[in-house]
């Protein structure tokens, strides 16, 4: 340290020489007895640095304390005599040695904060304020952090009098100037600098210092509180929770309590369970939610929902015999609650949030310790009103994200509009929402669509009905052979009817036909048959327990037929939006895609799309190369995927080329983006129908399995996509069968052609290296 410190009592002692002249002879006599007691003792002016000596001279020292320590107030303050910014301790008042012993055995008071470094540089301002004279600010508190008897933390604020000190330079001291003292307060970390500037034990202090310590652990506790409740990242914190249990208790000052929280669902009039940061609530008990009108009684519900104020319970055995074993005292005594405060958490007159204040001892908790909360609750509140709108803001993003998603390529353009929106709020205006138009971009659109997918859920449809149809026959049979009665004939008689009109061909009516005639007719007549006989309604149960609740009919065919459409829709799903995350870095562009009986998807690109970037055809030319080479890939995903499928699907695979320009325009009302102006409403015509167009002359479809059909109206368009697929294959994405064909026209749309190219399939893992318009030249050069 830059000081080396010495127990000295001159200073003092000189005070009370001084007395001895005094006209007040109450106060001479004692400054003679003072001054007596330490004639003999000349190490105690002189000043020693031997810390032996306090207890040597442990009866003179406490006498010449005497007037400092008071023995009227020494069981009232706490008060030690002690040396600067050490834990060295030369008298203490009796308030101070009962904190300690309730601290517990061997505990020894340290400074909060102290170390090292900071210390040295601490007594080094002080020596630079005292000694050479600068006007620095080192006002900095200092605290004890002390348990007490129950192990609640307590803190204690010291206020240090100085007037009983000097300090005095040595040998070693070092003139310092101006310059020094800059160079130092630019450099406060620099324990080395200071070490420099003002050498270890360059000076000496004699004297002492008194302690003044005040409990500030209220002050304290409402300090950590808003200090917790204000970071966002304290919040989500895992020792949050503990941490504020700890602060709480030292507010309360009580060892035991525990501090729970509930959310308030103002809609459906529930208490809900707060997830993710750790809290747990003793209105819910381990439940994620509950009916305010369950979980409270009447008194309880009517001070915290419409009047958001305090509601106490200070004896939980003796509320619940009086409100006649209510849920709200049931629920807290299986948790051994005692006593509770439960505070509302409401902002604007609209409750948030219930703040749960428990304990196990009854009496602990009531409604005059209740009011400690007020100091605290502007800070909870602020909390959970961020808290709120934050988890909005999350709800909204994710919404956002699975529902009406903004690409993150055009979210600029709408960032920027909802920017002047709120700026023309703002300024008092009645602002609207303006169109988002991006134009001149280059459309592309590819899907992998599941080939005869309407044959295929028809036939499963067809094969569930005539299982149904076959074991309601069965039961009729057995009532008609048990009773003989005509109207289950009748019924027979009807379901063979449906059994045969649906063996050949599923029809359009078919479905709910069957649907009706089983709801309507047959289930009745099945409810009166299992009461009747317990043999049928063994056959009975059989029969429904295969009906599945969903649906209310036979669900296995078309179960098997729906997660085989699901399982291809996830898989390439997770190719294509995986592989748009490479995609956007090569150049920002639009992207969208769909799930319905296959995938597809949309593509734009162009200089309106990206908010800064210099827009090139080579740009287009590239994400024409690469979306061809994820088609492949999911085209190879699927034929490994196919041997896995309840329902082995085939595929079919199309891309169309648009050479044209066009602008997309976010209609509001959709909620999405769409082709803008009547005669760029032609690509959409073209998309929707060309794959069930016709290869012309022929009654073959386009779209054929392992093909992939490449639409394109200009001669252009098939040079490039030949390039494209010329290169691809010999990167073994390929075969060499390549065909052009000319298509049927379509209604309002004629000269269309198509390239297909058969695709190689794949045995091993399919390969991720994706290739470039610019691999594609050199291919080219070489």
């Amino acid at each position: 340290m830059p000081i080396k410190h010495f127990i000295c009592f001159d200073k003092l002692l000189k005070k009370y020489e001084k007395h001895l002249e005094s006209g007040d002879s109450f106060l001479a006599e004692t400054a003679k007895r003072i001054v007596d007691a330490q004639s003999g003792y000349p190490e105690l002016r002189e000043g020693f640095s031997d810390l032996r000596l306090l207890d040597k001279y442990r009866e003179v020292i406490d006498n010449i304390l005497q007037d400092t320590f008071t023995e009227a107030l020494s069981s009232n303050e706490i008060k030690v005599a002690s040396l600067p910014y050490t834990d060295v301790i030369i008298k203490t008042s009796k308030r101070f040695k009962q904190i300690i012993k309730e601290a517990g055995d061997n505990f020894e008071p340290e400074l909060r904060n102290s170390g090292e470094g900071m210390d040295y540089i601490m007594s080094c301002v002080v020596i630079l304020n005292v000694h050479y004279g600068f006007d620095l600010d080192f006002s900095r508190p200092f605290f004890y952090d002390i348990p007490d008897s129950q192990g609640v933390m307590r803190h204690y604020r010291i206020l240090y009098n100085a007037d009983f000190i000097d300090i005095i330079p040595t040998e070693k001291a070092k003139k310092i100037t101006q310059e020094d003292v800059e160079e130092l307060l630019e450099n406060p970390y620099d324990v080395t600098l200071w070490k420099d500037k003002i050498p270890p034990e360059s000076f000496i202090s004699k004297g002492f210092v008194i302690a003044n310590m005040f409990d500030v652990s209220a002050e304290q506790a409402i300090s950590d509180i808003k200090s917790k409740l204000i970071s966002k990242d304290n919040l989500r914190s895992g020792k949050f929770m503990q941490e504020l249990q700890e602060t709480f208790r030292s507010f309360f000052r009580l060892p035991n309590i525990k501090v729970g929280l509930a959310s308030y669902n103002e809609h459906r009039e529930q208490f809900e369970e707060i997830v993710g940061m750790g809290f747990e609530s003793f209105l819910l008990n381990g439940e994620e939610t509950k009916k305010c009108s369950t979980v409270l009684c009447q008194a309880s519900f009517k001070k915290l929902i419409k009047d958001n104020s305090y509601f106490t319970i200070t004896d939980v055995e003796r509320y619940f015999e009086m409100s006649g074993g209510s849920d709200l005292y049931k629920g807290l005594k299986e948790q051994e609650v005692q006593s509770a405060i439960f505070a509302p958490i409401a902002y604007d007159g609209r409750l948030l949030a219930i703040l749960e204040v428990v304990s196990e001892k009854k009496g602990v908790l009531n409604g005059v310790n209740a009011k400690k909360l007020d100091d605290v609750m502007p800070f909870i509140v602020s909390a959970v009103v961020r808290s709120k709108n934050e988890e909005n803001n999350r709800i909204d993003a994710v919404i956002q994200n699975e529902c009406t998603s903004v690409h993150s390529s055009v979210y600029w353009k709408f960032k920027e509009e909802a920017k002047r929106f709120i700026g023309d709020q703002l300024e008092g205006g009645s602002p609207t929402f303006r169109e988002i138009i991006f134009k001149d971009v280059y459309p592309l659109f590819g899907q992998i669509d599941i080939k005869d997918s309407s044959k295929a859920r028809n036939l499963a449809i067809q094969r569930d009905l005539m299982i149904q149809l076959s074991e309601i026959n069965d039961v009729l049979t057995i009532a008609y052979g048990k009773w003989n009665l005509p109207i289950y004939e009748e019924l027979m008689f009807r379901v063979n009817n449906h059994l045969e009109s649906i063996k050949e061909m599923l029809h359009t009516n078919s479905e709910q036909a069957i649907f009706d005639f089983v709801n309507d007719e047959i289930s009745p007549v099945f409810k009166h048959l299992k009461k009747a006989d317990n043999s049928l309604e063994k056959h009975i149960l059989a029969y429904e327990s295969k009906i599945d609740i969903g649906t209310d009919s036979y669900y296995d065919h078309r179960k098997n037929y729906d997660e085989s459409v699901m399982l291809i829709n996830k898989k390439l799903s997770a190719v294509i939006d995986k592989r748009q995350e490479s995609a956007q870095e090569m150049y920002p562009h639009f992207y969208e895609r769909y799930k319905t009986d296959g995938v597809e998807h949309n593509l734009y690109i162009g200089a309106s799309i990206s908010e800064n970037l210099e827009y090139d055809n080579l740009y287009l030319n590239n994400l024409r190369l690469w979306q061809l080479q994820v088609m492949c890939e999911m085209e190879n995903v699927h034929y490994a995927l196919k041997s896995e499928l309840p329902v082995p699907l085939d595929a079919t695979s199309l891309i169309l080329v648009y050479n044209t320009s066009l602008s997309i325009r976010f209609r509001m009302d959709e909620k999405q983006f769409d082709v803008d102006g009547t005669y760029n409403a032609r690509y959409e015509v073209i998309k929707k129908r060309i794959d069930k167009s016709y290869i012309k002359g022929t009654e073959q479809r386009l779209t054929q399995k392992g093909m992939l059909s490449i639409v394109y109206s200009q001669k252009k368009d098939e040079l490039e996509y030949l390039r494209y697929i010329k290169f691809l294959k010999s990167k073994g994405c390929f075969t060499n069968k390549i065909e052009i064909v000319e298509l049927e026209g379509l209604q309002g749309v004629s000269g269309l052609k198509a390239i297909r190219a058969e695709i190689l399939y794949k045995t091993d893992k399919a390969s991720e290296n994706t290739y470039t318009y610019d691999d594609l030249i050199e291919a080219l050069k070489d």
